[in-house]
């Protein structure tokens, strides 16, 4: 009689606690397939060019671009990138171009110090390429714009041992769209002085963001042997 109570009790639990897990809500995927990766400025650079006189193409370059791309190589719809650009770095080579460019008539850097971007969607475009689309905030105004993109590249160690790596990002903006309108007509041979259209040309450089131990008011908080494997030294006793 004791060993079909046993019995029965035993089926009794196994039922139930296959029945809890058959109604479980499916788990999110693991927080920790995400990377986060930081813009290194020193080797970073977003490029344009711009048709002027309707003949020629002149190039110029922002020095200062910083942000973070959030990376899931497994799945890259859940990766995102956010970026910052200081306008106020612009150079073409030309002080007097350069300085009206941040003037009131352009970017407006004294009112607007700060160009920025935010994806919103980043889909994956087979052969190592991504296609990021995000909105890009010039001045006031933030429309959406979409960017090709190779890479990121595979990782590497760089000379202090950390992990890097590396993308290009190529797309094409209207000017006008961000109310960027000055220019002057060409009365003798038509057209106007500025191109609307913006080739755009990103190459950037990525560091791995090396994870910090929590901080309390003793100092930083060292993980247990096998925490990073889900146990405590007290499980690990179980």
């Amino acid at each position: 009689m004791r060993s079909f109570r046993y019995i029965a009790l035993r089926t009794s639990v196994a039922l139930a606690l296959g029945g809890a897990i058959a109604l479980a809500p499916a788990r999110a995927p693991a927080a920790d397939t995400l990377t986060t990766w930081d813009i290194d400025s020193g080797h970073s650079v977003v490029e344009f060019g711009v048709r002027h006189l309707t003949v020629s193409t002149v190039k110029g370059q922002f020095g200062k671009v910083s942000g973070e791309l959030v990376l899931d190589e497994t799945d890259p719809k859940r990766s995102t990138v956010t970026a910052k650009i200081d306008p106020a770095t612009i150079d073409t080579r030309e002080p007097k171009r350069d300085t009206h460019l941040k003037s009131p008539d352009f970017f407006d850097v004294a009112k607007y110090p700060t160009v920025t971007f935010k994806s919103t969607t980043i889909k994956d475009a087979g052969k190592g390429r991504l296609e990021v689309t995000g909105d890009l905030t010039i001045r006031d105004v933030t429309k959406s714009v979409t960017l090709a993109v190779e890479g990121p590249t595979p990782a590497v160690k760089d000379l202090k041992g950390g992990l890097v790596r590396g993308a290009s990002l190529s797309g094409k903006i209207n000017r006008q769209d961000w109310g960027l309108t000055w220019n002057k007509p060409l009365e003798a041979a038509g057209g106007v002085l500025v191109g609307d259209e913006v080739s755009l040309d990103i190459q950037v450089e990525l560091h791995q963001r090396r994870e910090t131990p929590p901080v309390t008011a003793s100092g930083p908080v060292a993980k247990e042997p096998g925490a990073a494997h889900g146990l405590t030294a007290a499980a690990a006793k179980r």
